[in-house]
């Protein structure tokens, strides 16, 4: 029988022992270590619904009323600077003594238009989302500004969201008719990648607390959900006229049972895949884990640049993005607006006046250009022909129809009909004609009308019913450490352990499985568990939880496994020994899990969350 092995707040080795069997606990457990916060917004206490799209390039939020979705509200922004879009660009502005700014297009503006010697005393922060992607996120983590400055990467968050939450407040509360609205009336929906790591989602739920959003790090006002997820939910609502490229019907997918689909995510920074199945009550069945990987529309922009270095040699370029970062700024937006506008013809972008000035100190301007390929100087004008602004998009495009591929060609996935495509960078006209030469042949290629809106809207609908999303796939395989009788024909005897109270031979160490990668999990069940003292004198214990991409392992220091998060019971009431029981019941969510531990003999419950931003 395993034992659940712990570390005392004095540091001695203090193992427990449950009563029940794993095996009857697997299908229970395997949901949080995989999913999201289940929560309803349902609460009498919640009025509206309020989803934050945090994008990395660029952000927005909607609204509805938590009884209905008749009426999901969405705001536009840069209007006062001549724009009107439904998100604005993720860029915050902090000045010289690290005091927030502006956010979006006014951190934009205000930064252009810093004078030269400003422009190294202030913090610009753009991207800076990626920070939270394919590396270790910790709490104390610092981000680096567009001048090589460092702030704290959860000032940032935070007063990034701060601004979100005071600008959609200010918003409803004008379309309530100036009623003030009390912020516990309010659920949030912050949506992230599904790709990203349990301390990368843990870190979005902290910085919301820094922000205000919510009181506490346990708070039910503040829901995770997955940006694929969020997408699927609108999109399955959608009438064919919702979309913006050919349909094989009239029906709404959740009218048509059984139909299953891919949803490609496609954002500035990451790219998610998953594919769902509608199942009868209109619910959402995930049949494939999460995928995907840093393929965003950002590694266009990053191809053009490398391309812009190579043009703008003898070193211009590099004193170009080093002297005039906010003019860099500024061209690398409008060619953010190219590249999705782009229509299969040349792209003309302004060639700004520093970069010009910079350039003519070293030649004629247009000499830089002579040995270039797929690009032309037209009087001010950098022309770039269709076929060069492809090649800014082959990394993206390639890894995306590679990972589909991979994907759709499994014999589980014969069933799919449709590719979704959603997300900011969907709307790119190259990278919908990719797809569509890859996969149309079998499969219906659609993008929403409001590619960019899909997931900050679908959020809302999560908020309003996150029960929507009735199972999900295990992206990883995920365990305790635990203890066993000793073995010596299949443990390894490093591993032995004698109990200094009774010479009880244990093996320490032990990997034991909760579920397995691959594995299809159901949401919203909670796991009982009921524990007994191994040592008649320890007060408290150690559930130490660990997630591989193997099946299985043995021990839990192998190589692959990571120990994802940890938490400490306390037992104080030493007096029963080991007759003392303790009570564990477990509901896991996206960015931690809530355990409420019970010691029977004192009558005294706890509430443990496990801190992934810690280990």
């Amino acid at each position: 029988e395993a034992q659940i092995p712990g570390v005392g707040l004095d540091d001695l080795y203090c193992p427990f022992q449950p009563t029940r069997d794993f095996g009857q606990l697997y299908s229970a457990v395997a949901p949080g270590l995989c999913t999201s916060v289940l929560l309803s917004a349902m609460a009498s206490s919640s009025v509206f619904v309020v989803s934050i799209d945090f994008g990395t390039s660029y952000s927005g939020y909607c609204y509805s009323l938590a009884s209905g979705t008749d009426q999901i509200r969405q705001v536009y922004w840069g209007m006062e600077h001549g724009y009107k879009t439904p998100k604005t660009p993720t860029c915050i502005l902090f000045n010289q003594n690290q005091e927030f700014k502006k956010f979006g297009y006014d951190a934009v503006m205000k930064y252009k238009n810093l004078p030269p010697g400003e422009v190294d005393k202030w913090y610009f922060f753009q991207n800076f989302k990626m920070s939270l992607y394919d590396r270790k996120v910790t709490s104390d983590m610092m981000l680096e500004a567009s001048n090589g400055k460092t702030l704290p990467a959860l000032l940032v968050f935070a007063e990034s969201l701060r601004y979100m939450e005071q600008h959609a407040m200010k918003n409803i509360q004008e379309a309530s008719f100036n009623t003030v609205c009390d912020p516990e009336e309010i659920t949030w929906v912050i949506t992230v990648p599904a790709i990203w790591t349990a301390a990368a989602k843990q870190f979005m739920r902290l910085a919301a607390k820094e922000a205000g959003l919510i009181s506490d790090m346990t708070s039910e006002k503040l829901i995770i959900a997955l940006e694929p997820e969020a997408a699927s939910l609108w999109c399955k609502q959608l009438p064919q006229e919702g979309f913006l490229t050919e349909g094989s019907n009239s029906k709404k997918f959740e009218d048509s049972p059984g139909i299953q689909y891919v949803v490609v995510d496609c954002g500035g920074g990451t790219v998610d895949i998953t594919v769902h199945e509608i199942q009868e009550d209109c619910c959402l069945k995930e049949l494939h884990k999460a995928s995907g990987g840093g393929w965003g529309g950002n590694r266009v922009d990053e191809n053009f640049i490398a391309f812009l270095r190579e043009i703008f040699d003898d070193g211009v370029w590099d004193e170009y993005v080093e002297t005039c970062p906010s003019e860099l700024q500024q061209m690398m937006y409008n060619f953010g607006l190219q590249k999705c506008s782009s229509d299969r013809e040349a792209v003309y972008l302004h060639c700004y006046y520093r970069l010009t000035t910079l350039a003519e100190k070293k030649k004629e301007i247009s000499q830089f250009f002579k040995k270039a390929e797929g690009v032309t100087w037209c009087d001010g004008m950098i022309m770039i022909t269709f076929e060069k602004m492809k090649s800014f998009f082959e990394y993206s495009i390639k890894n995306i129809i590679v990972a589909l591929k991979e994907i759709l060609d499994k014999p589980e996935m014969a069933k799919v009909q449709y590719i979704l495509l959603v997300g900011g960078f969907a709307s790119s006209v190259i990278l919908r004609d990719e797809v569509r030469k890859a996969f149309s042949k079998k499969y219906h290629i659609l993008c929403p009308l409001e590619a960019q809106l899909a997931i900050a809207k679908g959020a809302v609908l999560f908020g309003i019913n996150p029960e929507v999303v009735t199972s999900r796939i295990s992206a990883r395989t995920y365990g305790l450490r635990v203890s066993r009788d000793f073995d010596p024909a299949i443990h390894d005897i490093r591993n032995r352990r004698v109990s200094k109270a009774d010479g009880y031979v244990y093996c320490e160490g032990l990997f034991q499985k909760l579920v397995g990668v691959g594995e299809s999990v159901s949401i919203n069940e909670v796991a009982h568990y009921d524990f007994t003292p191994t040592e008649p004198d320890q007060t408290c214990a150690l559930f130490a939880f660990y997630s591989t991409e193997k099946q299985d392992a043995m021990y839990a220091d192998e190589e692959g496994l990571e120990l994802v998060g940890s938490c400490t019971v306390p037992m104080p009431d030493t007096k029963l020994g080991r007759k003392r029981k303790l009570n564990l019941d477990i509901k896991f969510g996206l960015t931690e899990f809530k355990a409420t531990a019970t010691d029977v003999t004192s009558k005294q419950s706890r509430i443990i969350t496990i801190d992934f931003l810690s280990v």
